[in-house]
């Protein structure tokens, strides 16, 4: 088992916000500037922050084995896509809004996607194309046809190698990364993996094998190298990269979100949300899948995020500053699943609909204070996002009023700061007057990048008031802008478009350990069974009736990806069958493997599939040692027909 977690050590697009190298800096030194406060970006992260939401994209052995971590031990023959597709994989970001892609070239289990002279582990020994493909090139080729900035995975973590964990693998894992830093043209991002150490096939080895990562990989060489092959790539998550992991995998920045940070090496719990006034400009990336699993899996089809669900996590984490990494797993044909697509689609048309028409245009801004010319009340509705408004020196509690056209409604207010000055206003309030009064509509920290107040219901206001209630030094604040937001277009669940996966809507609870036990059954990820974690003689169990006696080959369970504090997925599992409720039969008894760390589904086959009405499973331990046990799904599947 690992004992490290996966990220611990460590279309039409929307606005593109490309700044020139030298553009931020000289804007932010313009005559009459003020001077920047604190840490500032650098020009390739201020590009960065202009980029907003991109496509994470899964697809390697694991595609084909049903496993999210891969162990290293697969054959290259398995992998075989047979419809790959990647104009139409790109096409499907593009649809969400997303306005660039992050391929995984290698994922953990060592298999590289590229035609690498370096290793035998790898798409050459493929059967796809007669081992004459290259999915990183045919990638790289769709996005450039459509525009899309293109960026790569790179896992250090290699369960394949035979050098893993010693001097030779780190000289391996360089030449890997000046081969696809040097091979597909320019990159946005390079990405790399928290995930290091522990047991894998290891070259035939099968051993566990830890390392000091910081030390062992020497990150400021890595970084180094990258950016000198990549001067425009910005890197992600060890100190000294560009850009940090926002704590969670569940699309959800904290609130507030300060893209700052103190120069040690990172911390989880300051990453979720940042540190004020911290010394590194070292803002958070919020990743998450829009399935539970980071890859696809057949029985996650009904499980895949609503497009509702999208738009809170657009607010969670581009609605507070932070970027959005939106995974999109291709199935096995090679090709983003119907059911995603739907759901992309819905999502990226509410998201341009809502944010199409900046309803402050044509309002007149004054303020309490002003720097003066070139730095007036208007700037902040000009759509430009070099200029802004701002105080003089000394003045850090000034106040922006618009005053509105007549017959304005909205329900979502967009608030950004000029980041090349650093993040000044600490503290905000946003008013409005209705009907000959003011109102306060929210009262938060930090804008940054930007920060989205979406209301309960839409508002006709006469005007529109920014307060600055705390700041270090005199505000920048390059825009405020009001929309009415568009409703996503529903997309109706599916079961699965595996057969074999069974459908738990008929499915009941019959009894439990705890109250709350139906949230297994929801097919949401995101609602969560938890109960005291289970002692000595007291297991924590699930009895389950089927909508009707089937052939039962195994049962699924999801781990909760939530943030959650002393809580973890059970350790092991006693499952039993019955086609009566009364008397049960013994059908699988073993641990999930890896499941405290990789927390993905895990898919455990019967010896013999049996005729079951219902289900009973059983869990004697937690799979660490936290007070709670939490579990957010149950399945079942039967043999193919």
């Amino acid at each position: 088992m690992t004992d490290v977690s996966r990220r611990t050590l460590i279309a039409t697009s929307l606005v593109a916000g490309a700044l020139p190298a030298g553009a931020a800096r000289a804007a932010a030194t313009k005559s009459g500037a003020p001077k920047p406060w604190g840490a500032v970006p650098s020009p390739r992260q201020w590009r960065w922050h202009g980029r907003e939401a991109y496509a994470f994209v899964h697809f390697s052995i694991n595609t084909y084995t049903d496993k999210e971590w891969g162990f290293g031990d697969e054959s290259p023959k398995l992998f075989n896509p047979s419809d790959f597709d990647p104009d139409q994989i790109v096409a499907a970001a593009k649809a969400g809004g997303l306005r660039g892609l992050i391929l995984t070239a290698k994922h953990h289990d060592g298999f590289c996607l590229w035609p690498t002279t370096l290793t035998e582990h790898c798409i050459r020994n493929s059967p796809y194309k007669d081992g004459k493909g290259d999915i990183v090139r045919e990638m790289t080729d769709a996005c450039r046809r459509a525009n899309l900035p293109f960026g790569l995975y790179l896992s250090p973590w290699d369960r394949n190698h035979a050098e893993y964990g010693r001097p030779a693998y780190i000289t391996y894992y360089r030449a890997q990364l000046t081969e696809l830093c040097t091979r597909y043209g320019e990159l946005f991002e390079v990405w790399f993996d928290g995930a290091n150490g522990g047991d894998g096939y290891y070259g035939g080895a099968r051993e566990a094998r830890k390392i000091d990562a910081p030390r062992y990989y020497n990150w400021p060489s890595i970084i180094a190298m990258v950016h000198k092959l990549q001067p425009n790539a910005c890197t992600f998550d060890p100190l000294g990269a560009d850009i940090r992991w926002v704590g969670n995998e569940d699309g959800v920045a904290g609130d507030p979100c300060w893209p700052t940070m103190p120069n040690k090496p990172y911390d989880q719990k300051d990453g979720n949300s940042g540190v004020r006034g911290g010394e590194l400009w070292w803002p958070a990336e919020t990743d998450v899948s829009i399935r539970p699993g980071w890859f696809y899996h057949a029985d996650e089809d009904s499980k895949v995020k609503s497009p509702e669900r999208l738009v809170r996590l657009y607010d969670e984490s581009v609605g507070r500053g932070t970027n959005l990494n939106l995974n999109l797993p291709p199935d096995r044909r090679g090709r983003i699943a119907d059911q995603d697509l739907k759901i992309l689609k819905s999502f990226g048309e509410a998201i341009r609909a809502t944010f199409a028409k900046d309803l402050a245009q044509g309002a007149v801004a004054t303020a309490s204070h002003s720097r003066g010319r070139g730095f007036e009340p208007a700037r902040v509705l000009d759509g430009d996002r070099e200029s802004y408004w701002s105080a003089p020196d000394g003045v850090t509690n000034p106040s922006l009023t618009l005053d509105l056209p007549p017959g304005r409604s909205f329900d979502v207010i967009r608030v950004r700061e000029y980041l090349p000055l650093g993040v000044r206003v600490t503290r905000f309030a946003i008013d409005a007057e209705v009907d000959g009064r003011w109102q306060t509509l929210g009262e938060h920290e930090c804008i940054s990048a930007q920060r989205i107040v979406r209301l309960e219901k839409p508002i006709a206001a006469r005007r529109v008031r920014l307060r600055i209630l705390e700041a270090p030094a005199c505000p920048a604040i390059s825009e405020v802008a009001l929309f009415r937001s568009v409703a996503p277009a529903e997309v109706p669940a599916i079961v699965s478009s595996d057969p074999t996966v069974l459908d738990t809507s008929g499915w009941k609870i019959v009894e439990a350990s705890a109250p709350g036990a139906e949230k297994l059954l929801d097919n949401d990820a995101a609602t969560i069974w938890a109960q005291p974690a289970p002692a000595a003689g007291k297991p924590a169990s699930v009895t389950v009736a089927l909508s009707e006696t089937v052939m039962l080959a195994g049962f699924s369970l999801t781990p909760s990806r939530q943030v959650m504090t002393n809580a973890a997925p059970p350790k092991g599992y006693v499952a039993e069958t019955s086609v009566d409720g009364k008397t049960w039969q013994s059908a699988a008894t073993g641990e999930f493997s890896n499941i405290a760390y990789a927390l993905s589904t895990q898919r455990i086959a019967f010896e013999t599939p049996r005729s079951a009405r219902f289900l009973r499973l059983r869990f004697a331990e937690a799979a660490l040692p936290k007070e709670r046990l939490a579990i957010a799904g149950i399945g079942g599947f039967i043999t193919r027909r």
